[in-house]
C-alpha cells in the first residue's frame, strides 16, 4: 500500500515512519526542506525509549515529486491548513485514493469531502504520539497507543479493514469504529482538557494537574463538550468529564506541553477553533450554553493577535 503522509512534523513522521518499518511504501511530504533533506540522506531516525532505529521513507516538499498516486493520504498538518493542503494533494489523488484525517478537532472531514468528495474521505483519532527532535530525527510514542479509523457513513467497508490491517502489521495498534463521530468527539474531550488552558497559562502538564482551581475550569469545559455532544445525538463513550481530564494525562511526563501552547511558543496558530470552538459553534446550534469553551477561544485569540505578525492585523 501506497501511503502518502500531507504534513510530516512529528506526528506525520512518527506514524509515517512506523509503517514504513511494517513494509508500506511511505512517502512524506512536508514543506520543512531541511527535515526533508535529512529523511533523504540518511533515513528517517526514531528514538524510541532509548532505542533509536533508522526507517527508510521518501520526503519530499511537494505532491508533485511523489511518483504516481496514493492508495491512502492522511492529512496531517495544523487544522487552518487543512483546505489549501490536500488542494496540493491533487496530483497524488486517483480515481481509488482514500483521503483520511488523523488531525485533533473537529470539521476536517467537511473541508476534505468539499474538496474531493465525501465518498473518498474516511475519518481517524490517534492517541499516538511524536515529538520532532530536529531535521529527520524524532521521538515516537506508539507502543500501547490506539488509533481508530471508520467511515463516516459507520459502514465497515473492506478498504477500511484494509487500511486497519496495513497499520497493525506494523506495531500501531488500531480498531474500526462503527461510530467514529463518537470516538471524534471522545477525543475532543481530551484535547478540550488542557489545550487551551495550557496555552493561556503557559503551564505543562505537571502545573495543570497541580492547581484544583485549573482541574475545576477544564472539567467544566469538558462538561459544556459532553453536554453539547448529548444534544447532538452523538454517541459518545466518555460521559463523566473526570474520565477524560484522567486521560488526557495518561502516560505523559509532567514536562509534556500540549500542541497548542506549542504552537504560542513557536510563533504559530494554534488549532483553538477546531477544539474549543468545535464546542462553541455545535453549541450555538443546539442552543446549548457553552461559556466557559467561548473564554477559552477568545482568550487564546487574543494571544495570537498579541504578536506583530497575526494575519490582517492593522
Amino acid at each position: 500500500m501506497r501511503i502518502c503522509f500531507v504534513g510530516a512534523g512529528a506526528l506525520g513522521s512518527t506514524i509515517g515512519g512506523t509503517l514504513a518499518r511494517g513494509g508500506a511504501d511511505v512517502w512524506l511530504i512536508d514543506p520543512f526542506r531541511a527535515h526533508v533533506e535529512a529523511i533523504n540522506a540518511h533515513g528517517l531516525r526514531m528514538l524510541e525509549g532509548e532505542v533509536e532505529s533508522v526507517a527508510k521513507v521518501t520526503a519530499c516538499t511537494s505532491a508533485a515529486e511523489v511518483d504516481g498516486v496514493a492508495d491512502l493520504v492522511i492529512v496531517l498538518v495544523k487544522s487552518y491548513h487543512t483546505r489549501d493542503a490536500i488542494r496540493t494533494a491533487a496530483p497524488i489523488i486517483g480515481p481509488q485514493t482514500v483521503v483520511m484525517s488523523l488531525q485533533n478537532g473537529l470539521g476536517h472531514e467537511e473541508i476534505l469531502s468539499e474538496e474531493v468528495g465525501r465518498g473518498r474521505v474516511m475519518a481517524g483519532k490517534t492517541y499516538v504520539g511524536g515529538v520532532l527532535l530536529g531535521p529527520g530525527h524524532v521521538r515516537s510514542g506508539v507502543i500501547g497507543k490506539e488509533t481508530i479509523i471508520g467511515e463516516l457513513d459507520g459502514r465497515l467497508t473492506e478498504r477500511a479493514q484494509r487500511i486497519s490491517d496495513t497499520f497493525n502489521r506494523a506495531g500501531i495498534l488500531t480498531l474500526l469504529s462503527d461510530n467514529i463521530l463518537g470516538t471524534m468527539w471522545d477525543k475532543l474531550f481530551i484535547n478540550v482538557a488542557g489545550g487551551g488552558i495550557t496555552a493561556i497559562t503557559g503551564l505543562t502538564y505537571g502545573g495543570l494537574y497541580s492547581l484544583p482551581i485549573l482541574e475545576d475550569c477544564a472539567l467544566a469545559a469538558i462538561s459544556e463538550g459532553i453536554a453539547v455532544a448529548q444534544a447532538a445525538g452523538v454517541k459518545i463513550s466518555i460521559v463523566d468529564p473526570r474520565r477524560a481530564w484522567t486521560m488526557a494525562s495518561a502516560g505523559l511526563p509532567a514536562e509534556f506541553k500540549t500542541s497548542m501552547l506549542q504552537s504560542l511558543q513557536s510563533g504559530s496558530l494554534t488549532e483553538v477553533e477546531y477544539i474549543h470552538g468545535s464546542v462553541v459553534r455545535w453549541g450555538a446550534k443546539f442552543n446549548v450554553p457553552t461559556p466557559v469553551n467561548a473564554a477559552l477561544v477568545a482568550l487564546v485569540k487574543g494571544l495570537e493577535y498579541a504578536r506583530s505578525d497575526y494575519p490582517g492585523k492593522a
